[in-house]
């Protein structure tokens, strides 16, 4: 990753740390990552957690978008799920592309999928260039 740490900025940040996220493909519009499904993650169902999941994704777009715009914000996150995380997953995987970036707008939509390709969850996000 693109080494951000001046003026106070951690990238990664420490919670994707924490999560033990992994960088495994960064190009200049492209990342993707991998996430263990951990049992302190789970709702009552067993599943993980939606907000886990989300975070996942957050802590994936939001290194991406300051290899293309740094600094920024995100000011939209919207996600949909359309599968469960179960615990019988090990990980997931997210992947999130760039797919506009105007001189003040950053455009960007991820995917969560589970270790056999299915698409878990889907996000789009808006970041404003600071």
């Amino acid at each position: 990753m693109a080494d951000l740490n001046d003026g106070g900025l951690q990238i990664p940040p420490p919670i994707f740390l924490d999560m033990e996220g992994e960088v495994l493909e960064l190009t200049d519009n492209f990342i993707k990552t991998r996430f263990p499904v951990k049992e302190r993650y789970q709702n009552p169902f067993g599943y993980m957690q939606g907000g886990m999941v989300v975070a996942a994704m957050d802590n994936t777009i939001g290194p991406l978008s300051f290899t293309v715009a740094p600094p920024n914000v995100t000011t939209q996150l919207n996600i949909s799920y359309i599968r469960p995380v179960t615990p019988d997953m090990a990980y997931i995987f997210v992947e999130a592309t760039v797919k506009e970036k105007t001189r003040k707008m950053v455009f960007i939509e991820a995917r969560a999928l589970s270790p056999e390709g299915k698409v878990l969850s889907i996000a789009q996000a808006t970041h404003q260039v600071l």
